[in-house]
């Protein structure tokens, strides 16, 4: 089974309710061609690198699926370029290593924030230094 990844940016202009129902639309034409939804990640709204359309933002979505065979995806992506909510889209096939990369990804071993350790004490003055902000006569 094949395993490919379409990331898209919706117009941010659309109310949210008009964004959402674009990734659905898009989700249940991906089911209309018999290919199973592993993961859909709202990724959110996000500042382009440039101006696409005259806007200087967008709102990313990505969706991973898998197929047996993938005669239809370039009928799928005629779609996506006809529809005028969306500024971009990009789809790419995923070899083992991106499969697993997405899959720990989800499951949180990847992009885990690292903890950070409450402050300890304020450091000890090194020897010789005069503290000036202690309430101590010098």
């Amino acid at each position: 089974m094949r395993h490919y990844e379409v990331t898209f940016i919706v117009d941010p202009v659309l109310s949210g309710d008009e964004v959402k129902s674009t990734a659905e639309q898009i989700q249940n034409e991906l089911k209309g061609y018999g290919a199973n939804i592993v993961a859909v990640d709202e990724i959110g709204l996000k500042t382009l690198a440039y101006q696409i359309n005259k806007r200087s933002s967008g709102v990313y979505f990505g969706v991973e699926f898998a197929c047996e065979a993938a005669e239809w995806m370039g009928k799928f992506e005629l779609n996506l370029k006809r529809n005028e909510r969306i500024l971009r889209f990009l789809t790419v096939k995923l070899d083992k290593y991106g499969i697993k990369y997405n899959d720990d990804k989800r499951n949180g071993r990847i992009g885990k924030k690292k903890e950070v350790a409450a402050p300890a004490e304020a450091p000890a003055p090194a020897p010789g230094v005069v503290d000036l902000d202690a309430d101590a006569e010098v």
